[in-house]
């Protein structure tokens, strides 16, 4: 379905500074045109998950992670759900140090609370030499983030990409993924050939995935644990509490108290 709510990206031609922070909240179902700048930025979620598309490929980073745009890349953000994010803009020169190529962050600590205090001191465009300083730092800790890739990939292989779309659209559906390739008219193997190759990851990890990233606006959202791991295609919640302490860290309820 298309979004129902359009932004605009806050600058066309030129950054007022070299960088550049914002904050944003953005409604459910809201995107962003397709568009490019000759600047590079980097994207994190306080709450919910924004996805970024680029033309081959397709980026989600719940709030644990960052994902970084090279100057000069087309993209599109979106969010399925409400969310609340930031942008730091990095001028050209800047970018030296940061990847060349389109990929998550993962965030330490330390740059998650910067962040935080940037999102608490942030209420109008700030020139100050102490306030580039300050997101410098942040440039610096970005360099040294640790880069992987797209916490939940995507792919458009012709078998693959369907199966992915589905459970997108229907997280608790508990089939195997024997039965999903029959119906893809395909069979298991090529599926767990595509999955290890489109993806660099199972079947059962990139659903697993799925299922926190879904749970996440849920969470934020003040659905019971039952109903969520209901949802989700869990018989019980304690599955489903166990999954998402595995893949993130976090009980679901302290998950839900850090992002309040």
């Amino acid at each position: 379905m298309p979004p129902r709510h359009f932004l605009e990206p806050p600058f066309r031609s030129a950054l007022p500074s070299p960088l550049y922070f914002r904050v944003a909240h953005t409604p459910a179902d809201a995107a962003y045109p397709r568009h490019s700048h000759s600047w590079g930025e980097f994207v994190y979620s306080y709450s919910g998950v924004m996805e970024i598309s680029l033309a081959d490929r397709h980026y989600l980073a719940p709030p644990q992670y960052g994902i970084w745009l090279p100057p000069d890349i087309e993209h599109q953000g979106l969010n399925r759900h409400e969310a609340y994010h930031c942008s730091l803009y990095v001028s050209r020169a800047l970018c030296d140090r940061l990847p060349d190529t389109t990929c998550a962050l993962s965030l330490s600590p330390l740059l998650r609370a910067m962040l935080e205090h940037l999102r608490q001191k942030e209420t109008v465009a700030d020139p100050s030499a102490e306030h580039q300083r300050f997101l410098q730092v942040v440039v610096d800790l970005l360099t040294e983030a640790p880069r992987v890739g797209s916490y939940l990939p995507w792919s458009t292989d012709a078998h693959l990409a369907p199966v992915l779309a589905h459970l997108q659209d229907n997280p608790g559906d508990n089939r195997s993924l024997a039965e999903f390739a029959r119906l893809a008219g395909t069979t298991e193997r090529t599926l767990i050939r595509r999955c290890q190759g489109e993806l660099g990851m199972t079947f059962s990890e990139w659903k697993q995935r799925l299922r926190v990233l879904k749970a996440m606006p849920l969470l934020e959202g003040g659905e019971t644990v039952d109903a969520i791991s209901a949802r989700l295609g869990y018989g019980n919640a304690s599955a489903f509490i166990a999954m998402f302490k595995r893949m993130t860290g976090t009980t679901p309820d302290e998950y839900r108290r850090s992002a309040a």
